[in-house]
C-alpha cells in the first residue's frame, strides 16, 4: 500500500552556511503513514518537531531526501493540509462563524465561488461548530469565548475546507487538564468521522497516547526519529481507558525513552513491536 506521507533520508539545514558546516536541524527521517492514521510526535524542546511539521507541509524543503503526501512530490506549501497551533490565532473583529469560514474567502476553489455560495459554506461551518459544542456561538467575538472554546474554533478553521492532513502543533497545551480532555474527544470525533490524516506534535504523553495510532520519539537535536511506538489499544478509546494499567505503562515506557533522551549521553533507541 502506497503512504500518505512518505518521508525518505530526510535531512534539513536552515540555511546553506549550516549546510556547509554539516548542521542539521533534523537528520536521517525516514517513515512512513498510512491514508487516515493518526500519529502524535514527542520529545525534548528544541528537538526539531516543528521543523518536521515544516517539511510535512511544504513550508521547508530538505537538504537531502524526499518528502511525498498523497503520491506527490513535495516542491512548496500544500493546499490539502490544515493548520493549529497553540495560541488560537483568531481574528478579533470576526464572529466564531466568519473565523471559521476564512480559509474559504482565501483558498482555491472555495475563493473563486465564495459570494455566490456563502450561504451554503455558512451552514457547513455551523454543522462543524456544532459538532464540537460550540452550536449557539457562531455570532460571539473571541473575546466573548473561553480559551477551549477559542481552540475549538481554531480547529473547525483548520477543517472546513476539508483537508486530508491536519497539523496540530501543541494545540491544547495552554489549556486546563479537564479543557484538554475535553477537546482530545471532539478531536477524536471529528477524525474518526472524517478519517483525515493528524500529525500532532504535544509535549504530552498521555496526549499521544490516547489519540494516536502511532507516536514517534525524537531526539534532541539534531532530530532523528529514535523510537516507534505502535499504539494497540482498541478503537474508540474513552477517557476510562486513560486510568487503565495498559494504558499508563505506555506512558512510563514512553517517558523512560525521553528521560534517556534528556541524559548527557542518551542510548540508541529502538523500534517497538506492535
Amino acid at each position: 500500500m502506497t503512504a500518505f506521507v512518505d518521508f525518505r533520508n530526510v535531512w534539513l539545514a536552515y540555511n546553506d552556511e549550516l549546510l556547509a558546516k554539516g548542521q542539521f536541524a533534523v537528520e536521517d527521517i525516514t517513515l512512513q503513514v498510512r491514508e487516515g492514521e493518526f500519529i502524535a510526535i514527542v520529545g525534548p524542546s528544541g528537538c526539531g518537531k516543528s521543523t518536521f511539521m515544516k517539511l510535512a507541509t511544504g513550508l521547508k524543503m530538505p537538504s537531502r531526501g524526499t518528502v511525498t503526501i498523497d503520491g506527490q512530490p513535495v516542491t512548496g506549501p500544500l493546499k490539502i493540509t490544515g493548520m493549529a497551533f497553540q495560541a488560537p490565532s483568531l481574528l478579533p473583529w470576526r464572529t466564531t462563524l466568519d473565523n471559521v469560514l476564512l480559509p474559504l474567502e482565501i483558498v482555491e476553489p472555495y475563493r473563486s465561488n465564495f459570494r455566490a455560495r456563502r450561504a451554503e459554506y455558512a451552514d457547513k461551518a455551523r454543522r462543524l461548530l456544532q459538532s464540537v459544542g460550540l452550536g449557539g456561538y457562531e455570532d460571539k467575538f473571541p473575546w466573548q469565548l473561553s480559551g477551549g472554546m477559542q481552540q475549538r474554533a481554531s480547529i473547525c478553521r483548520a477543517l472546513i475546507h476539508e483537508p486530508k492532513m491536519l497539523l496540530l502543533d501543541e494545540p491544547f497545551g495552554a489549556l486546563d487538564a479537564f479543557t484538554r480532555e475535553e477537546l482530545w474527544c471532539a478531536l477524536r470525533d471529528l477524525q474518526a468521522a472524517q478519517k483525515f490524516n493528524v500529525i500532532l506534535v504535544t509535549h504530552d504523553l498521555r496526549e499521544s497516547v490516547f489519540l494516536a495510532d502511532t507516536v514517534y520519539v525524537m531526539s534532541k537535536s539534531p532530530g532523528r526519529m529514535v523510537v516507534t511506538r505502535h499504539i494497540d489499544l482498541p478503537r474508540p478509546r474513552d477517557l476510562e481507558i486513560t486510568y487503565t494499567p495498559a494504558f499508563t505503562d505506555i506512558v512510563h515506557e514512553l517517558r523512560g525513552h525521553i528521560g534517556a533522551i534528556r541524559q548527557p549521553v542518551g542510548k540508541p533507541g529502538a523500534v517497538l513491536p506492535q
